[in-house]
């Protein structure tokens, strides 16, 4: 089986990246949102990030043209019963994916593969709701994916080697570097960031040094890209402390408790640049 035809299930920063590398690389995409407006805030998103490549000669435009046009946006769930494969990009909240992998599993061929773009739900649980185990897998694509190499893929106990291969072979079709592991709490790629970030946070909160101080203390002398409070920023600060807790209740282990000043930035909702601030003002 060669992937063809793929659904994408939610529009926003992820879902609408996932959908416009897929369309470059020549899948057909059907991207589902349960909006209107969601989607056609996902086009223009889309539109904008292919004009900048074009500006920058990384495409042609005929080639923007081309991804554009391979997308059909719905808000009928119901119409990604034909496609090869369903890339999950949803809130990451456990309920909401559960309930869509089993609505998907009623919905979708029984040899279409269901992926999820989780960054930290279990991809075994997620199995559990479909009568199709070792036809699921996690793709968690990084942020922002039109720019970032690296796709973490994640083998459920039951998953199919087969559908690692067709997996292995969509991913590099779309210039990605896709990476194995096996299902544990946070994956190899949160289970390593996200205590780093949150430790970050902790002494900020013990006021050991300045928000501008701690990234640029790991960017100068780390070599990272961006320092781990701007990036916390970036993920969303409700995403960071979402995973934090997957992994305190996954590993049973004080070592990754959120740090306080996590917790009530989130209740004052905090949450970085999307809310406009976090630990640093956007608006």
């Amino acid at each position: 089986m060669s992937v063809e035809n793929i659904a994408v299930i939610g529009s926003g920063q992820m879902g609408s990246g996932i959908a416009q590398v897929a369309s470059l690389s020549g899948y057909n995409v059907i991207l589902i949102d349960i909006k209107e407006e969601f989607l056609l805030n996902a086009i223009k998103s889309i539109e904008y990030s292919l004009g900048k490549f074009v500006s920058k000669e990384k495409i042609t435009s005929e080639d923007a043209d081309k991804a554009i046009k391979n997308i059909i946006t719905t808000t009928d769930i119901n119409k990604c019963s034909t496609v090869d494969l369903v890339i999950e990009a949803v809130p990451e909240i456990p309920d909401l994916k559960f309930n869509l992998f089993k609505q998907l599993d009623g919905i979708c061929n029984q040899s279409t593969i269901l992926a999820s773009n989780t960054s930290s739900i279990s991809i075994n649980e997620l199995a559990t709701h479909t009568s199709r185990p070792e036809l699921v897998i996690g793709m968690h694509f990084m942020n922002p994916v039109p720019i970032m190499k690296l796709v973490e893929i994640i083998r459920g106990d039951k998953t199919n080697e087969y559908v690692c291969e067709v997996i292995t072979e969509m991913t590099e079709k779309m210039n990605k570097t896709p990476l194995f592991c096996n299902d544990s709490p946070g994956f190899v790629s949160n289970r390593i960031l996200c205590p780093m970030i949150n430790e970050a946070i902790l002494t900020l909160q013990e006021g050991v040094a300045e928000p501008e101080a701690i990234d640029g203390i790991m960017k100068l002398g780390m070599n990272h890209p961006i320092g781990p409070l701007a990036l916390a920023d970036l993920i969303g600060l409700d995403t960071v402390l979402h995973i934090m807790n997957v992994l305190f209740d996954g590993f049973n282990d004080i070592k990754y408790s959120p740090a306080p000043l996590l917790v009530e930035m989130v209740k004052q909702g905090k949450f970085g640049r999307k809310s406009g601030i976090g630990f640093y003002d956007y608006s």
